[in-house]
C-alpha cells in the first residue's frame, strides 16, 4: 500500500516572494528591504503606501491619513512629542480650564480631539467666555451639520481675534479632523484672548510628521510646530519696555532697581509695622499690593473687600485684581501685567506693577 506523498515544504518561500513581489508594485517603492512590521501595518492600512523610502520614521497612521488625493496634505504629531512633560502639562491645563469655565453647563471635557472637534463644547466655550448666545443648533449630528456648526463659531471666534493680530492657525476642516495642533493653537489664542486664570506652559513645541501626495507618491516631512511662545508675547504686548532690556542686557543692574523700589515700598509699609525683603514672593497674593494703595491714597482699605490671609490661587488673584482696580481709581492705566502672572511669582510683572507705583507715588511722605 503506497503512502500518500508528503507536499514539500520547498515552495512556500516561492509564495512568500510571489506576494512580495505584488506589495512592490502596489507600493512602488517597498521593494526595497523594510522591516516585516512596516509592510504588515501598510496592508492593514489599505492599498496605499508610503513610497519615500528616505523620509523619516512615521508615526503610526490611522488609514486615513494614507488615502491622500493628489497634492492633499496631512498632518500629525510625533508620538515622542507627546510624551514631552511640557506637552502634557498645556493639554491638562486647557482641559482643567474648559472644564472650569463650563462647570455649569454640565460639559466635561476629557480629550481634546474626541471632545472638542464637532463644535459643541467649543459653543458654550465662547458663549461663556464672551457673554453672547450664538445662532447655533445646539445638537448636530452630521457631519455637514457639525462642520456648518464649526463655521459659525469659528467666524465669531476671528472676530474677535483679528482686530488683536491673532494669527489664523486653524479651519473648519482641521478642527473637525480632529487635528490637536490646531486644536491647540484655537484654545491657546482662546485662553490668552479672555485673560484665562490660569498659566501655561512657555515655550511648548512638538515635532509634526507632514504627509503630502506628490505625483502619486506619498511623501513625508517633519516640522517643528510652535505652541506657545512666552506669555507677553501670546498677550500681544510687543512693544518691549526698560524691563525687557533690564532683564535680556543689564541683568547685573536688576539688583539696583529692586533695591530702589523695595527701599520705596517699605517706606509705606513700614508704617503698619510690615516689611519686604522679597519683591518676588511677597507681592503673590495681592495683600501688600492692596495696603500699599490704601497707604499711598491715604485712604483705609475695608476687610472685606480682599482675602487678608489668601489660601487659594484664586483669592490671590482676586487680591491682585482688586488692587489693580484701585491703581485705576488713582489715576495709573491698566497694568500691563496680569494679575495671573503676578500670583504665579513672574519677577518681572511684579517689578512693572510696582515701578509704576514708584513713578507715580515716588514724592509721597
Amino acid at each position: 500500500m503506497s503512502s500518500t506523498p508528503v507536499r514539500s515544504p520547498t515552495l512556500r518561500p516561492h509564495r512568500m516572494k510571489k506576494d512580495e513581489s505584488f506589495l512592490g508594485k502596489l507600493g512602488g517603492t517597498l521593494a526595497r528591504k523594510k522591516k516585516a512590521r512596516e509592510v504588515t501595518d501598510l496592508q492593514e492600512e489599505g492599498k496605499n503606501a508610503i513610497n519615500a523610502p528616505m523620509s523619516p520614521a512615521l508615526p503610526d497612521l490611522h488609514p486615513e491619513d494614507t488615502l491622500l488625493e493628489e497634492n492633499e496634505e496631512r498632518t500629525m504629531i510625533d508620538p515622542n512629542s507627546k510624551e514631552e512633560a511640557k506637552f502634557k502639562e498645556l493639554i491638562k491645563v486647557l482641559i482643567d480650564w474648559i472644564n472650569d469655565v463650563l462647570v455649569e453647563e454640565r460639559i466635561i471635557v476629557k480629550q481634546l480631539e474626541e471632545d472638542v472637534y464637532d463644535g459643541q463644547v467649543l459653543q458654550k466655550l465662547l458663549e461663556k467666555l464672551a457673554g453672547r448666545k450664538l445662532n447655533v443648533a445646539e445638537v448636530t449630528q452630521s457631519e455637514i451639520g457639525q462642520k456648518q456648526k464649526l463655521q459659525t463659531v469659528l467666524e465669531a471666534v476671528h472676530d474677535l481675534l483679528r482686530p488683536h493680530g491673532w494669527a489664523i492657525k486653524w479651519n473648519v476642516d482641521s478642527i473637525h479632523g480632529k487635528n490637536l495642533v490646531s486644536i491647540l493653537h484655537l484654545l491657546v489664542a482662546l485662553a490668552m484672548h479672555f485673560r484665562a486664570p490660569i498659566r501655561l506652559p512657555e515655550h511648548v513645541s512638538v515635532q509634526v510628521v507632514v504627509v503630502r501626495k506628490r505625483e502619486g507618491l506619498l511623501q513625508t516631512a517633519q516640522v517643528t510646530e510652535e505652541l506657545t511662545t512666552t506669555t507677553e508675547m501670546m498677550m500681544g504686548r510687543f512693544e518691549r519696555d526698560a524691563f525687557d532690556t533690564l532683564f535680556d542686557h543689564a541683568p547685573d543692574k536688576l539688583s539696583v532697581v529692586k533695591k530702589s523700589l523695595i527701599t520705596f515700598v517699605n517706606k509705606h509699609l513700614n508704617k503698619l509695622n510690615l516689611e519686604v525683603t522679597e519683591l518676588e514672593t511677597q507681592f503673590a497674593d495681592g495683600v501688600y499690593l492692596v495696603l500699599l494703595m490704601g497707604l499711598l491714597e491715604d485712604y483705609f482699605v475695608p476687610l472685606h473687600n480682599f482675602y487678608l490671609t489668601p489660601e487659594s490661587f484664586d483669592q490671590k488673584v482676586h487680591n491682585v485684581s482688586f488692587a489693580f482696580e484701585l491703581m485705576q481709581d488713582g489715576g495709573l492705566k491698566k497694568p500691563k501685567a496680569r494679575p495671573e502672572d503676578v500670583v504665579n511669582l513672574d519677577l518681572k510683572s511684579t517689578l512693572r506693577v510696582l515701578y509704576n507705583l514708584f513713578t507715580k507715588y515716588k514724592n509721597v511722605e
